[in-house]
């Protein structure tokens, strides 16, 4: 029946069950209808938890359900699938193995996106599982949610009917009521799926549903990247009965990976015991032991015929130990129960492949989907496994574009050349296309889009379908965003593609002109672009702003410093026109961190090499568009870097020129005015400075050679002396006053004596018509002007006058010089005119406060007070907003105090002073004098206001005095005192100590940085200070412009070095790099956090191994002390039969001595030293389900096989297949014996008769010689189960050939390896073990080698084969080489025949 009352069906059901009558028949009674329970359950309590559900038939569409969950559901599709069975009744857990298992199996699901798949009740394991998913979702330190669905059976749910909405519940609110008769649903799972076949209080109606699901799951491809690799399934199992004995069996007959855990009691136990044996110790007693061991409640239940076929189903799973995996929690064989699941499916699938690179590469591309590099690491990454660059292309693709920077790291480690991976632009554009979502890909796209149509609108393309494949991203669309992002001084990093494009001939002038314009600037070296692939990699990583990959791939480049400095600028640039403000601060922080990384290289750098480190900095780098690092840094805004010793040592030596850096500036000055002094030792050149330590070197290397006695100090390599020479005297005086340094105390010099002229013709000399003086100033301020023009269009660098322009004008020193210029000739304008003469004249006098407010930029030079320009300026800044503030208080009060004293005063002038300038004037202590009556005098003031030179009176009362009260007046003036002298004023002092403490730490970097661009004008700057510079100006004029010679370039900011040193700098580069990370490493090793989370790995791993050891010890004294226990029952017994032998007289011979059990090892070995043989026995013979049938064998242990051994028990069954029409009865049965043994099945089963079934198999090999001597064998495709076979099949002689060669080969070939069969080698005659073997029929196999060798008969066999189109193949004689089992060992033998190893 179906469990339900009557009244809890349908009236039309109980109508056509008493009509019907017989039986209740679930096929007959059951009716599927529409899901009534379906929609969210709120499970209430303290954890608010809402999970979906549906309520399901036993006949659901397992591809329905999937499409369920992924998509109603939106549960992102598997990466794996763990299926937990095992007790369904509550269990008692050890507390160390539950926190084992729990930790393990939240961690296997968290990092591999796995769904887990239980009961779903809260009871026995589900409930453990349940209980984990809780803690990891109460874990604040992880994200995401587990995903966890639980088949339940329908009818046997406590409280389901609250579940039943014809519209669905949303919520429906379930109670959980832990002390009803049935189960409840576990609120710690994430979806439910309960199974409903019409009955109630039946157990097990979700097991079939279930595992058509996993299988249907199991079908499905991995990920949208991972092709071909389908949804790895995993069982893992605690406790159980007899049911989880059978979905073992059945899930490893269906090569699902099994996991049990030792300790969690009953059957795994039992199996996790008898795994430790051969199996033929794993005998029917010992069973026995064990089930009465762990399973002793349910014991006496059991039945022998129950036990044998427990053994037998056992000794299968054993046997199957490449899907078994013993997860034995006080040892340390698999860590963690997380690495045993993952080592389990790893080790399935290396019994499963054919191939052994095939296996190799379907772990690691398990290992990929799942992120774990731990276990790729050791059980991919092995000595047996060898590796070959391009095996691993694939695996870098699919690490890059799923962001797995571990995973990246791994594969360069073990053998990944970036150089083959990114050889093929595709590569490159396909990881472009992979970007995640980011603000580079957003400007890509926008100029993918934008280069599409300019394409389209230009060579008006009619070919629609070939412009949409155009459309895709370039490198050449990366090209142009970055040099965008870097800036375009920089040149293309990729160059153009070349493209053929086909128009008509009179577009061609007009095409070319429309495109020589746009793409000019980007000519310029274009062929000269290079190809660096760390570089690719790194720019890939850094626009997406991927910190760990781009770590990675950093620490791949050779050009590093280079390479950090662009990231710095890119990340900057991208901050700066982002949007988003959280994007903008990650860009910004991974820019400082890799400015803290080019810090840290150049430093060990310079500590390695100063002139190398030196020479690394002015290089110009082919990798990043002909740019150097130092103009890099300036662009990237890397003041840190900037302030460098090593920067600032290389800057100082170009502000020196050719001059020592240890002149001081009193020698310099002198040398200035009387030089002949340069032609002494009283100033100091590099060139000298240079050949004076080279030979104070040498001298240092003979004398300790003197003193040692050692001649090999002496010849070591020098630097060539021969290229250094001493300065002439020209050279000296032209090296002297062409330093940058030189030439800034001449510009000094000039401009004190312009401000001196100015000056004087402002206060001595200004004439209505111009005198000399003047006529020389406006000539010295051309000669300014003109020098202002030449650095805006000087443009080393290449930025472009936009640019250059920009940059001028964001320099303050800049700004204040266009305004002085601006003013003087607006001054010289209205000088120039009789009415404006002397309005000019104020405007030049203002316009020489602005020239001497410039004066300040010759300060910037300075190590004292170039660092206190930039406090003032930021001061500037703070007191340019403190005066907003302040003005309220002064207007306020200014406004306040005038109205009240003044009555309608129409005198602008008077009332902005009365208002705005005495209330400022009281700040500085100038009180008012006319807020009281004390000083109030009638003569200061005009009442009418008409003396233009008085202010009007206040408002007077009848006897002459100021009518306003004198007490409100005094108090509005102690107020504003109060607030403005007192607070006001204050608090800009205190603004002032702020800021002063906050740039006071930065200024001297801020300095630093501003020093490089007054180094480099003063270095490009004519040698002629103003005015005699014109005369430089002119001379440049008449090179470049009338003569049109190029500009004479300097090495000093820009050098390109030749090949071979350039490869030596990198190489030398990357040296120190290295040597950076390793300091880094191990800083970061000897930190006191490191420390701490060391010590506590420890101190919880010396934990671990003593609750292990104590469990290990309580259960070894557990199991000596039963031991004892067995013996001395089996010493009682012994005694007890001796005395009754002695007693009887003589009679004890007839007694059976009592069995004495003294271990396990020894029955077992007793067992199988009479029963096992030295080859064992058939195997594929005793499989329990026989093939293409319904039939099941009886178990038959392996003890119990040999005919020879007593099987008072065995009763199998009869079966004949239906194509085989001739019967048998028992009596000639009995005349054919299986030689292998008992099989569980009588009868001829599915071959052609009983007795032997002869059967031909033709081992053709040949030897291959492809600069190594290769055995070959010759095999047959099987189209329907997709494996390899040799060339075989049933005959009546052994020999002939098989007919049904003749259908898969020919007839050619069939008749041409008939003839050759005389010459064929017996590899092998006898019995076979098959699946089709009966107790009374079997297979029998003989096995011929052909080996063709290179007669003419045999070339003509082979080029039959290469005509067989596909159905015929040569495969190399190997380990793995796709055949099964009996096969293999053919071919095994055959091999040893040719002195082959298979």
């Amino acid at each position: 029946m179906c469990g339900y009352s009557k009244s809890e069906h349908v009236a039309d059901a109980v109508r056509t069950e008493d009509s019907s009558g017989g039986t209740w028949d679930p096929n007959t009674h059951v009716r599927e209808v529409p899901t009534d329970a379906f929609g969210e359950i709120n499970f209430g309590g303290l954890r608010q938890t809402t999970t979906k559900y549906a309520r399901v038939s036993t006949d659901t569409s397992p591809e329905m359900l999937y499409q369920l969950m992924t998509e109603q559901w939106k549960v992102p599709p598997p990466n794996l699938l763990i299926s937990v069975t095992g007790g369904a009744k509550n269990f008692y857990l050890k507390t160390r193995l539950k926190n084992v298992f729990q930790r393990g199996l939240i961690k296997v699901a968290q990092t591999t996106g796995a769904w887990i798949i239980t009961g779903g009740t809260n009871t026995g394991v589900m409930k453990h599982v349940g209980q984990a998913v809780r803690d990891y979702s109460l874990s604040s330190s992880m994200q995401g949610q587990i995903v966890t669905i639980g088949l339940a059976t329908w009818g046997v749910i406590h409280n389901k009917e609250v579940l039943v909405h014809s519209q669905g519940c949303f919520p429906a609110h379930y109670p959980m009521d832990v002390k009803g008769r049935l189960p409840c649903l576990d609120n710690n799972h994430t979806h439910f799926l309960l199974v409903d076949d019409g009955t109630h209080g039946r157990y097990g109606v979700e097991i079939d549903l279930r595992s058509r699901l996993e299988k249907c799951i199991s079908g499905k491809t991995l990920g949208n990247k991972a092709v071909g690799v389908t949804i790895p399934v995993v069982c893992v199992v605690l406790d159980g009965g007899a049911g989880t004995l059978n979905t073992i069996y059945t899930a490893m007959l269906n090569d699902t990976p099994c996991v049990l855990l030792e300790g969690s009691g009953r059957m795994a136990d039992v199996i996790a015991h008898a795994a430790g044996l051969p199996v033929s110790q794993v005998t029917i007693s010992l069973i026995h032991r064990l089930l009465k061991k762990f399973l002793s409640l349910e014991y006496d239940n059991f039945t022998d015929l129950k036990i044998i076929e427990w053994t037998k189903k056992i000794q299968d799973i054993i046997r199957m130990s490449h899907l078994l995996t013993v997860f034995r929690g006080g040892g340390d064989s698999h860590g963690d129960v997380d690495v045993a699941i993952l080592q389990a499916l790893f080790k399935a699938s290396r019994a499963s492949s054919s191939q052994v690179m095939e296996g190799w590469r379907r772990q690691l591309e398990l290992a990929i989907v799942w992120n774990r590099v731990d276990i790729a690491a050791t059980e991919i990454f092995t000595d047996e496994s060898q590796w070959k660059s391009s095996d691993l292309h694939w695996a870098m693709f699919s690490a890059l574009a799923s962001n797995k920077p571990q995973f990246v790291s791994l594969l360069l480690e073990n053998g990944v050349n970036l150089r083959e991976f990114l050889q093929s632009e595709d590569t490159l554009c396909e990881l472009y296309k992979q970007l995640p979502n980011c603000f580079f890909l957003r400007k890509l796209a926008k100029r993918v889009r934008a280069s599409c149509f300019q394409r389209r609108k230009v060579f008006a393309v009619r070919n629609r379908v070939r412009s949409a494949q155009s459309e895709g991203i370039a490198l050449s669309h990366v090209s142009e965003e970055v040099r965008h992002l870097l800036g375009s001084f920089t040149q293309p990093i990729y160059p153009p593609p070349t493209m053929t494009y086909h128009f008509n001939m009179e577009d061609a002038a007009s095409l070319s002109r429309s495109m020589s314009s746009s793409q000019a600037p980007l000519r310029v070296h274009l062929a000269e672009a290079q190809r660096d692939p760390a570089r690719d990699l790194f720019l890939w990583a850094v626009v997406q702003k991927n910190r760990e990959l781009s770590e990675i791939s950093w620490e791949q480049c050779t050009d590093c410093v280079s390479a950090a400095l662009a990231a710095c600028k890119i990340l900057r640039k991208m901050a700066q026109e982002g949007s988003d403000a959280d994007e903008a601060a990650d860009m910004r922080e991974l820019a400082d961190h890799f400015e803290m990384r080019a810090i840290g290289v150049f430093t060990q750098c310079y500590s390695g090499g100063e002139e190398r480190a030196k020479k690394l900095l002015v290089r110009v780098s082919p990798f990043w568009g002909k740019t150097t690092c130092l103009r890099l840094a300036l662009e990237a805004n890397c003041k840190s870097f900037v302030a460098l010793s090593g920067v600032q040592a290389l800057l100082t030596e170009i502000w020196c020129g050719e001059l020592s850096v240890d002149n001081p500036v009193w020698r310099v000055t002198i040398c200035m005015i009387f030089f002949p002094l340069i032609y002494t030792w009283f100033l100091i050149y590099r060139p000298d400075e240079l050949i004076q330590k080279q030979n104070e070197k040498k001298e240092d290397i003979k004398t300790v050679a003197s003193v040692t006695g050692s001649v090999l100090r002496t010849k070591a390599k020098s630097p060539d002396l021969t290229t250094m020479k001493s300065l002439n005297c020209w050279s000296r005086l032209a090296c002297l006053y062409s330093s940058p340094q030189v030439k800034f105390y001449w510009n000094i010099v000039s401009y004190f004596a312009f401000l001196f002229l100015f000056a004087v013709v402002l206060m001595m000399d200004f004439q209505t018509t111009p005198s000399p003086a003047e006529i020389l100033l406006y000539v010295w301020l051309f000669s300014v002007v003109s020098e202002e023009v030449r650095q805006l269009f000087y443009d080393p660098d290449g930025f472009g006058f936009h640019k250059k322009a920009r940059m001028y004008i964001r320099e303050l020193w800049n700004i204040l010089d266009v305004l002085s210029i601006i003013l003087f000739i607006i001054g010289l304008v209205f000088r120039l005119t009789t009415k404006l003469f002397y309005a000019g004249k104020i405007i030049l006098c203002i316009d020489f406060v602005v020239f001497c407010l410039r004066l300040m930029a010759i300060f910037s030079i300075s190590r004292t007070l170039g660092p206190k320009i930039i406090i003032v300026r930021r001061m500037m800044m703070d007191m340019f907003f403190f005066m907003f503030l302040l003005s309220i208080w002064v207007v306020a009060y200014g406004v306040a105090k005038q109205g009240i004293l003044i009555h309608n005063d129409h005198r602008l002038e008077w009332i902005f002073r009365g208002a705005v300038y005495e209330p400022y004037l009281i700040i500085f202590g100038n009180v008012p004098t006319n807020v009281d009556y004390s000083e109030f005098d009638l003569n200061s003031c005009t009442m009418n206001g008409t003396d233009p030179l008085k202010p009007k009176c206040p408002v007077l009362n009848e006897n002459q005095t100021p009518a306003f009260p004198e007490w409100l007046t005094i108090i509005m003036l102690c107020v504003y005192l109060l607030f403005a002298n007192i607070l006001l004023l204050n608090l800009l002092i205190a603004i002032f100590n702020f800021t002063f403490e906050e740039v006071q730490d930065n200024s001297d970097r801020i300095w630093k940085f501003q020093r490089y661009e007054l180094i480099k004008e003063y270095h490009s700057r004519p040698a002629a200070p103003p005015p005699f510079i014109i005369l430089s100006h002119l001379y440049i004029f008449i090179r470049n412009v009338v003569l049109c010679r190029p500009p004479v370039k300097s090495q000093k900011f820009r050098t390109e070095l030749p090949h071979i040193e350039e490869e030596e700098l990198l190489s030398w580069e990357a040296l120190m790099k290295d040597r950076y990370l390793l300091s880094t490493q191990q800083q970061q090793t000897q930190t006191m956090e490191r420390c701490i989370v060391d010590t506590a790995q420890k101190v919880s791993a010396i934990t671990d191994r003593l609750e292990r050891e104590e469990e290990m010890s309580s259960a070894i004294l557990m199991k000596r002390l039963s031991r004892l226990e067995e013996q001395v029952v089996q010493s009682a017994k012994g005694l007890q039969w001796i005395m009754e032998s002695l007693k009887s007289k003589g009679l004890a011979g007839k007694q059976e001595q009592p069995l004495t059990i003294l271990s396990t090892a020894k029955d077992s070995s007793e067992t199988s030293e009479s029963v096992t043989g030295a080859d064992g026995f058939h195997v594929k013979a005793r499989q329990l389900h026989y093939p293409n049938s319904k039939v099941t064998r009886f178990p038959v242990p392996e003890e119990k096989v040999p005919w020879e051994v007593s099987f008072s028990s065995y009763m199998p069954s009869y079966y004949r297949s239906e194509d085989n029409a001739d019967g048998s009865d028992s009596e000639v049965l009995e005349n054919y014996r299986n030689p292998g043994g008992r099989t569980g099945i009588r009868g001829q089963g599915s071959l052609s008769h009983l007795g032997p079934n002869l059967h031909v198999d033709l081992v053709i090999t040949r030897l291959r010689d492809n600069g190594r001597s290769v055995l070959e064998f010759l095999a047959v495709e099987d189209d329907q189960q997709k494996m390899l076979l040799l060339p075989g099949g049933p005959v009546e002689s052994a020999e002939r050939l098989p007919l049904a060669l003749m259908r898969t080969m020919g007839k050619s070939l069939y008749e041409k390896l008939h003839e050759k069969m005389a010459e064929g080698i017996l590899v092998f005659e006898g019995y076979v073990d098959d699946v089709r073997n009966t107790d009374n029929a079997w297979v029998e196999t003989t096995v011929i080698n052909l080996h063709l060798d290179s007669s003419e008969d045999s070339e003509d066999i082979v080029n039959m084969v290469a005509c067989s189109r596909g159905s015929l193949q040569w495969q190399e004689a190997s380990c793995k080489n796709g055949l099964c089992s009996d096969q293999s060992d053919s071919l095994r033998r055959v091999a040893m025949l040719h002195n082959r190893n298979s």
